[in-house]
């Protein structure tokens, strides 16, 4: 098998069953004999954990979209140099829950466009240079279901991640939009998943995009 790992991020709006896939797919590559590490964005190192609750906990409007930018980039930053790159240089796949499509999708259109794009991409280019995922796998649902999905999970945590879904409906609905123009603008990397299909067809589908894409028999 190959020298070097592959990076594979997992994206869509809230509630959209990603991190359940995610998951799955891990199953399925250890099956495999694939080294496999999952990890999440922010929180996939101790100093990410800190960074999480400032970000996906208490009040919405705590912090405005740059100072959100800036931290989704210094957790970002950290992930990459102390996890991603020393495994992916081991030879493991890592699966991360979100990645910098989401810094865009959130901070940009969801936003509507108070954080320059030119200043997202300027971020990028210092913080993780030209690395980018080897694929993207977007999930999309209405964000109306996704939404009652993540506030029923919700209620059966001690700590409430629900910053972000309590922005509104038409906050999700343009971080749905912006996903899927970030999509269309790298058709070669992003693949839309329709995450109202059942988990078992959502997982079929994944597995047979990784094994066309990287050779998985």
């Amino acid at each position: 098998m190959q020298n070097k790992g592959y990076f594979i991020t997992f994206e869509g709006g809230d509630g959209t069953g990603k991190s359940t896939q995610l998951r799955l797919l891990s199953e399925y590559l250890s099956q495999k004999g694939v080294a496999n590490t999952m990890t999440k964005e922010p929180g996939g190192t101790e100093v990410g954990q800190e960074l999480r609750q400032l970000l996906v906990t208490g009040d919405k409007d705590k912090f405005d979209a740059v100072a959100e930018c800036l931290l989704y980039y210094a957790d970002r930053r950290v992930h990459l140099a102390s996890k991603v790159w020393p495994l992916l240089e081991q030879g493991a796949w890592v699966l991360s829950d979100r990645f910098a499509d989401s810094t865009v999708a959130y901070q940009y259109y969801g936003y509507d466009k108070k954080v320059p794009y030119e200043t997202l991409a300027d971020l990028y280019k210092i913080a993780v240079g030209d690395f980018k995922p080897d694929l993207t796998l977007i999930f999309d649902l209405d964000p109306e279901i996704g939404l009652a999905r993540s506030f029923k999970k919700a209620e059966g945590m001690a700590v409430k991640e629900t910053r972000h879904e309590s922005r509104g409906l038409e906050f999700h609905k343009r971080l749905r939009q912006g996903f899927l123009e970030i999509a269309k603008k790298e058709p070669e990397r992003c693949v839309v998943i329709d995450a109202s299909k059942s988990i078992e067809e959502q997982h079929k589908e994944v597995v047979k995009i990784i094994s066309e894409r990287f050779g998985l028999s």
